[in-house]
């Protein structure tokens, strides 16, 4: 049996350790790469239905692919919320933003959750946003899709792996809702270049095949 002095510090070490990896998850700043994530937006319309951004989901400007977020990560984890910036922002920021993020509150959560873990002011953080979605891009079948389509998960991988020399299939995830195409999940180093990323590759949707929504038209 353990002697209980020797157990007592056990414990504080315990609670030493657990404090300090939550400091470091809590730190601004502190992260090793982004992911880039970029939601489908026919899916998100078709889903939500009524419940949706009426802006995104407004048939005379139809979205296809838009930033869901770019989200600061550690090689396994990442940081949210973090203390210390401000969790308000100028709504200027979600009107510039309105082209490639087309929901201000989708602005705002991006913010609150991940854009104060990147050590960065909002306006940097946003404008980094942009930078890393124009690096991006989009495979020409899913800028001109009219009607539904179907295609494997690893078909939608190569097809971005084609467009964007230097991407790899362990830099990126394809990620499925109810059949359906939800997200295409790119990692990116802190100077925005192509990494690899296995917990984020691994987390990849594994259905033989998914459906592709078009975007509505009325």
């Amino acid at each position: 049996m353990m002697p209980a002095a020797r157990l007592r510090v056990l414990c504080a070490l315990l609670t030493i350790f657990c404090f300090l990896q939550q400091a470091r998850a809590d730190t601004a700043g502190e992260f090793d790469f982004y992911v880039l994530a970029l939601s489908w937006s026919p899916t998100y319309c078709k889903q939500e239905g009524a419940s949706a951004s009426r802006h995104q989901c407004d048939v005379a400007t139809p979205f296809r692919f838009i930033v869901h977020g770019l989200w600061p990560q550690y090689e396994r984890g990442y940081p949210e919320s973090c203390p210390g910036a401000p969790t308000r922002i100028d709504r200027d920021i979600a009107v510039s933003m309105e082209d490639i993020m087309p929901s201000h509150n989708l602005v705002f959560h991006e913010w609150r959750k991940h854009g104060t873990c990147s050590g960065l002011s909002p306006e940097a953080y946003f404008d980094l946003t942009r930078e890393a979605f124009e690096k991006i891009t989009i495979p020409g079948a899913f800028r001109t899709l009219t009607k539904r389509g179907k295609a494997a998960p690893a078909t939608v991988e190569k097809a971005f792996r084609l467009a964007n020399p230097g991407l790899t299939e362990d830099a990126m995830a394809v990620t499925c809702d109810q059949g359906e195409l939800e997200e295409v999940r790119i990692c990116l180093s802190r100077d925005l270049e192509f990494r690899a990323c296995q917990e984020v590759d691994r987390k990849s949707c594994r259905a033989g095949s998914l459906f592709v929504p078009p975007p509505r038209t009325r």
